[in-house]
């Protein structure tokens, strides 16, 4: 029996990914075969693909940073997840496919009755956010945070939950998406026709207790400019390069050594390949929030499991607001 897979078979756009047949297999000893029900369509796989990564993965490879699914098989040895179990992955590679194989140690269950394609943005998007509010910032109601890159997949969850934690929000977002973000409450910002920096100082003359910048370059200097005394600015971006990694990090030194009693903190998901139980934690935490109601991702397209490349050209285009995300056929 064989299953399909999307492969980037060199570096480029959306037309180097590549639909390949694989031979199923039988998982090994502590493996679990997941058939995929939805998947991610996320900026690092896009980074991936082109190979702006300071570790890019080597080429042949599939993209898919996220996954939500149900077991399928089991090897030896799995004592938890059986066949039938709903759970989900952190693939970081690998997602776009049909059938995944993963360690039972890397699942994360995933209650019965919740929308795969509404689940599988916790995975990735939201607990990046959730983590960056609670963990690194440990935010608290009636302060004030600056969202940068509020339109996309990340950007809208930090919109969400920053709400609900009772924070004054203001978010960076081109002016043709401000209409599909009015409903978070936040006060939305132009970048391109507004200086922000100009907008919150008026807005809030003593400074902001916290920004989270998923863009990088610039913005770390302009948005770090904004944060009052005892703020955070909170980087969840990729480096592009491994020069560029070094010269964050060497950003991040010198900023947080300077006496204005200001922090600079860099989020990263892998923590969750050392640590997984704050992460278990919060996945559980984000799974009750999203039964409850409180939650509720934005979903901008859906499309066929097999139909990556179409949706990394939607991606690229800057047209999104909200997520993408890839589909078992009996989801769409």
């Amino acid at each position: 029996m064989k299953y399909r897979s999307v492969i980037a078979a060199r570096r480029g756009g959306p037309e180097v990914l590549q639909v390949v047949e694989n031979e199923l297999r039988a998982p090994e000893a502590g493996e679990v075969r997941v058939r995929v029900l939805a998947a991610s369509v996320t900026l690092p796989e896009v980074e991936a693909r082109y190979g702006r990564s300071p570790f890019p993965p080597r080429v042949p490879f599939t993209p898919g940073y996220a996954v939500v699914g149900v077991v399928d098989a089991a090897g030896a040895g799995v004592r938890q997840a059986k066949p039938g179990d709903r759970v989900a992955a952190l693939t970081v590679y690998g997602g776009y496919s049909e059938m995944v194989y993963r360690p039972e140690k890397d699942l994360i269950p995933v209650p019965a009755g919740l929308d795969p394609a509404q689940v599988v943005p916790l995975i990735l998007n939201y607990i990046v956010a959730y983590q960056c509010l609670h963990r690194s910032a440990k935010v608290r109601a009636g302060q004030s945070a600056l969202v940068i890159g509020a339109s996309g997949g990340i950007g809208t969850a930090f919109l969400q939950l920053g709400r609900l934690a009772g924070l004054t929000l203001y978010g960076l977002a081109s002016g043709s998406k401000h209409a599909a973000l009015a409903d978070y409450g936040a006060r939305l910002i132009d970048y391109r026709t507004q200086d922000f920096v100009s907008v919150i100082r008026q807005l809030e003359p003593g400074g902001l207790d916290a920004v989270f910048d998923g863009i990088g370059g610039e913005y770390l200097r302009r948005g770090f400019s904004l944060l009052k005394r005892g703020g955070v600015w909170v980087g969840y971006a990729n480096p592009r390069s491994l020069s560029g990694m070094f010269q964050l990090l060497g950003r991040v030194l010198w900023l947080n050594a300077l006496p204005n009693g200001r922090a600079v903190k860099l989020y990263g998901t892998g923590a969750s390949f050392i640590d997984r139980r704050p992460f278990l934690e919060d996945w559980a935490a984000l799974f009750r929030l999203l039964a409850e109601g409180e939650i509720a991702p934005v979903i901008a397209a859906r499309f066929p499991l097999l139909e990556a490349a179409q949706a990394n050209a939607l991606l690229e285009s800057g047209r999104v607001t909200g997520n993408l995300v890839l589909l078992a056929p009996e989801l769409l």
